[in-house]
């Protein structure tokens, strides 16, 4: 995998640190380097000095995010390593560590050789991700630093409290100051990340009449033009609102995120980028003003590629029986998250063909509108709720007792046992 890093690294008036440098230094370290040549199977890093940690270096291998030491006011990393998805969620876990901008890459490389020389990793291809040393080889924070120091022969700092990001969407939509004085960067949400020719062809002469004609992708598949004079941006931000690129989306238009799905994935089981688009023009439909800050992300199998479970709801593709015919449906998971109050999601035991999922989704969210404590938000609503609860709020009634009382100990319609 290549080394990732802020799209707007070098250019965001925000960012701690241009980590740039580091991520190519990381990626000459990683890539065509013969000691590496063995990994096992997967192997994501990150490293970036972004405040709003827009690459998530939670659900990496190797996480590093710029931070202030409280003392010295030097600039260095936290380290996170373990972070996955797939069937086995695992956040990763944050060493007791605070790590010298020299230091950033022999840490890379420290933690690399620990996944390359790991045989518990080798023993099962399913279980070929540094998570799982976490997971089920016994390894803690603790030895994992304690092994990673003994590799660079020295001892790393103590760790320092670093500031997880609150906000929900980390996609750098909206009009952004950068740090070249009197420019900003403008970014545009594409809805489940799918753009027409003509809308390409818009937004390249955009960048190129209002800005130095440089575009860039963000981990949330919308796209960001930069180098845009301050006085500039709101004439482009209005010609980007008719092509159906509006600063100001929806909560469903921004923080709807889909896998590639049955159109070209050979895993999935459901088509999730048509589906995608339909469910976020019906939510708008049903909750018009609907303006607090939601996550919907839908994948189209297990494999998590869609990322359901950090998603505030993640509907994870299946297969359902209606009226003798399979049919594409959802299996509902809730209240995941990451950043300051990071979580995964709940499975809830709750599946309904996909036709019915916007219903289900207007269902749960009128509950948290009319149920909601001052300034709660809808992660914070889920976490105070029992599965059975969630559950009886998108089928609209006590699901979870009237699943008690059938008879034959299968699960009525929409209900997983």
């Amino acid at each position: 995998r290549n080394v990732t890093g802020c799209p707007v690294a070098g250019v965001d008036a925000d960012e701690l640190i241009d980590a740039s440098p580091l991520v190519h230094e990381a990626t000459r370290l990683l890539n065509g380097n013969p000691d590496f040549y063995n990994l096992p199977r997967k192997f994501k890093v990150t490293i970036t000095g972004c405040r709003s940690w827009c690459v998530y270096p939670e659900i990496n291998d190797v996480g590093l995010t710029a931070v202030r030491h409280p003392d010295t006011g030097e600039i260095g990393f936290t380290v996170r390593v373990g972070g996955g998805l797939s069937t086995d969620p695992h956040l990763g876990v944050r060493l007791d560590a605070f790590v010298g901008q020299r230091e950033a890459v022999p840490v890379v490389r420290g933690v690399t050789e620990i996944f390359r020389d790991s045989d518990v990793l080798r023993q099962n291809r399913e279980k070929a991700r540094l998570k799982f040393l976490f997971l089920n080889g016994g390894w803690t924070p603790a030895s994992f630093l304690a092994e990673l120091e003994r590799r660079l022969g020295s001892r790393l700092e103590p760790g320092v409290p670093d500031d997880p990001p609150d906000d929900v969407y980390r996609d750098h939509v909206g009009i952004n100051p950068q740090r070249q004085p009197g420019r900003v960067y403008v970014g545009l949400p594409v809805v489940r990340g799918r753009i027409t020719p003509a809308q390409m062809r818009t937004v390249a002469d955009l960048a190129e009449r209002f800005g130095s004609g440089q575009v860039r992708t963000t981990t949330m598949q919308n796209l960001l033009v930069l180098d845009v004079p301050r006085e500039h941006a709101g004439r482009l931000a209005r010609e980007a609102e008719g092509i159906g690129l509006a600063l100001d989306a929806s909560s469903f238009r921004r923080g709807t995120v889909a896998c590639t799905g049955s159109e070209f994935c050979k895993l999935a089981l459901t088509e999730t980028k048509g589906f995608a688009r339909t469910l976020v023009e019906e939510l708008e439909h049903r909750l018009p003003g609907f303006d607090r800050h939601v996550r919907l992300h839908v994948t189209g199998c297990p494999n998590s590629c869609g990322q359901h479970w950090i998603a505030d709801i993640g509907i994870e593709g299946k297969k359902l029986k209606v009226d003798g015919a399979l049919v594409d449906a959802y299996y509902f998971c809730v209240g995941g998250g990451v950043g300051r109050h990071q979580a995964v999601a709940r499975p809830v035991g709750y599946r309904v063909a996909a036709s019915e999922v916007p219903a289900a989704i207007e269902r749960l969210l009128r509950q948290y509108l009319e149920d909601r404590r001052p300034a709660e938000s809808f992660r914070e609503f889920a976490a105070r709720h029992t599965d059975e609860e969630l559950r009886g709020f998108l089928a609209g009634g006590l699901v979870g007792a009237v699943e008690r009382d059938v008879p034959t100990g299968r699960p009525p319609a929409g209900v997983d046992g």
